[in-house]
């Protein structure tokens, strides 16, 4: 089946990753006040997760840029900053911190800093760590989407189509006119701030530890200011020439083919589901598209019945989204499967637990910002492949956006590949349906220094994840890939589906 029409959950899925909440007063904080990095002021604070996700306490800061790097002395922006201080309590920044660099495009990064702690633990106990909002993210200058009277603007269902969307594009832009120019924030404009706020700090050199888009901002940054860089951590890696949005169709299609070649290893899950995931999907997303259906279901957040209806695109975003992660990309066979035979209940209830978890995890504005000027104009219809399940519709989706966005270009080079002797350890999940293993083998080998590792089973973003946090920390304290024993990743493996709703096996 070959759908052009728009996607919604899944183009909140491909930009999106773990997402905690922002930054603000703190009961927990650091015991010092008004310390120091560098020429940058800090105050405690608590950096608040998620739902059930203990506050991160920390130090913020901002810091003033201009917005037009050509008119210094026109409107200027803060920038959102959390320090993570080596030795609790420290008033003063030392050595060579880690910049963590965070994804989407439209993620802030001190929305990360549970999930950071928890990466960069080790990394933690000997060097500082610092999460610099991109700028038109999080705390700063987010470009979140308002109409002429301040209020918030719905991006959803509604925008069926090109126009519809481009139509929403030009809205949000003059919603936002008086105070930002999408033009500049892109990831040449990041890359600027970054050196920005290391200057300000007074460090000579930065670790850059970038996941999913923040490893092309970490490219980028290598490549303008290499003598900056001491080593980088590239953790679902994008090729500086990838269309991001443009292949998507393509390796959600190819995660799920890997998938299901797992479950046809292993007798329970071959006897359970003797058709094919991808065909299974294929049919269910082509009788939703002739006829949604109307279904009875338990709201996965207050547990109480509702009604709703079940449609192909709404699956076609739960199937991407889902195969993020192994622990979820376990479920999909089950509920696909369930729903091919005409019980749609237990789909319904994920796909609304999908909606629930993507909200407020993408500043669409900036996303845009950074898509339009880097990736739309490179991107070629039919790229999606006709055969696949998406087709061209997450990048139509994704990219109709830029008729009606104010957007500015990528100078000349920025799509080449990044050739470094700088230490850099790449890292990719085998299942990645967003940044699959061959775009790290395709980086790494422009970097003699460089060294890819793959996790057995494993879906997007992976450094987290087993011995995996501590290769990191022991990759950045010794600047040497080659030299890392990761053996320990050998005890990770595939996560088979689900037969039942009791789990994988009867």
């Amino acid at each position: 089946m070959h759908t052009t029409r728009f996607l919604p959950a899944a183009l909140a899925a491909a930009a999106a990753a773990l997402a905690l909440a922002g930054c603000g007063p703190a009961s927990d904080a650091p015991a010092s006040a008004g310390a120091r990095f560098g020429d940058i002021a800090f105050e405690p604070c608590s950096l608040q997760g998620a739902a059930g996700v203990e506050p991160v306490s920390a130090q913020c800061g901002t810091f003033e840029v201009a917005e037009n790097p050509a008119q210094p002395d026109g409107r200027r922006i803060d920038l959102r900053i959390a320090w993570l201080p080596a030795n609790k309590g420290s008033a003063v920044g030392t050595g060579d911190p880690v910049f963590f660099l965070a994804g989407g495009p439209g993620q802030a990064a001190t929305e990360h800093a549970a999930a950071v702690q928890r990466m960069l633990g080790d990394v933690a106990k000997t060097r500082d760590i610092v999460l610099v909002d991109q700028r038109g993210t999080g705390g700063s200058n987010p470009l979140e989407c308002v109409d002429a009277n301040g209020e918030p603007m719905a991006f959803g269902p509604a925008l069926e189509s090109p126009d519809r969307i481009a139509a929403f594009a030009r809205e949000c832009a003059a919603g936002l006119a008086d105070h930002a120019d999408p033009r500049f924030y892109t990831t040449t404009d990041a890359v600027r701030d970054l050196e920005a706020v290391r200057a300000a700090l007074g460090v000579e050199q930065v670790n850059l530890v970038g996941v999913s888009y923040g490893t092309r901002v970490a490219q980028q940054y290598a490549a303008t200011h290499p003598d900056r860089v001491r080593t980088i951590v590239l953790d679902g890696v994008a090729p500086n020439s990838l269309v991001v949005g443009g292949e998507f169709a393509q390796t959600l299609e190819d995660a799920l083919a890997l998938q299901s070649a797992k479950c046809r290893e292993l007798p329970a899950c071959a006897r359970r589901y003797p058709v094919d995931m991808r065909e299974r999907l294929r049919t269910v997303m082509e009788r939703l598209e002739a006829a949604p259906v109307e279904v009875d279901y338990r709201h996965p957040r207050t547990g109480r019945l509702e009604h709703g209806t079940v449609t192909a695109d709404a699956v076609g975003g739960l199937a991407f989204m889902f195969s993020y992660a192994p622990q979820t990309a376990s479920l999909l066979p089950l509920v696909i499967d369930e729903a091919a035979q005409g019980r749609y209940a237990p789909l319904m209830s994920l796909v609304e637990m999908n909606t629930l978890r993507m909200e407020g995890q993408m500043t669409r504005g900036m996303q845009w910002s950074v898509i339009c000027a880097e990736d739309a104009g490179r991107w070629q219809p039919g790229s999606g492949g006709d055969d696949t399940l998406m087709g061209d519709a997450v990048a139509e989706g994704l990219f109709a956006a830029c008729d009606g966005w104010p957007h500015g270009s990528a100078p000349e080079g920025f799509h080449a590949p990044f050739a470094s002797d700088l230490p850099v350890l790449l890292l990719s999940g085998e299942l990645d349906p967003v940044t699959p293993p061959r775009y790290g083998e395709q980086v790494v080998e422009h970097l003699p220094n460089g060294r890819h590792l793959v996790l057995a089973g494993q879906g997007h973003n992976v450094s987290w994840i087993g011995c995996a946090p501590k290769l990191v920390g022991q990759f950045i304290e010794g600047a040497d890939a080659a030299a890392l024993d990761a053996s320990c990743l050998d005890t990770l493996s595939y996560v088979p589906p689900f037969v039942t709703f009791n789990g994988w096996s009867p």
